[in-house]
């Protein structure tokens, strides 16, 4: 039986090519434990981000609710691209995909409780 053959740099710039292209994305453990510093570090200033409390900026809802009202699936581009609100108080935030997956996870765990 004849096969083709094809180049071994050619199948190692196919491999560098769809390693590059995000099209095989890295197995990542998300950690709700990282996501929920990443919270505090950047959101509490005007969130509530646990599971009771009012936030201390008024008009921003705590975290929890945030998790309740949208999918969570949803939130995940808008991490990624930059958050942008009606108003200009919050500050635009453009996270990693490991940021988003640990922030996500962080917003299953405030979800589910």
């Amino acid at each position: 039986m004849s096969g083709i053959r094809v180049p071994q740099s050619l199948v190692l710039a196919l491999a560098a090519a769809i390693a590059s292209s995000g099209v095989l994305k890295p197995a990542y453990a998300a950690d709700a434990r990282a996501g929920e510093r990443f919270a505090q570090e950047n959101c509490s200033r005007c969130h509530a981000i646990g599971r009771a409390g009012g936030s201390p900026l008024a008009n921003a809802p705590p975290l929890r609710t945030i998790a309740r009202k949208y999918k969570l699936q949803d939130l995940e581009e808008g991490l990624a691209e930059g958050i942008v609100t009606g108003h200009n108080i919050m500050p635009e935030f453009t996270l990693t995909p490991p940021q988003i997956d640990d922030l996500l996870a962080y917003l299953r765990r405030l979800k589910a409780r």
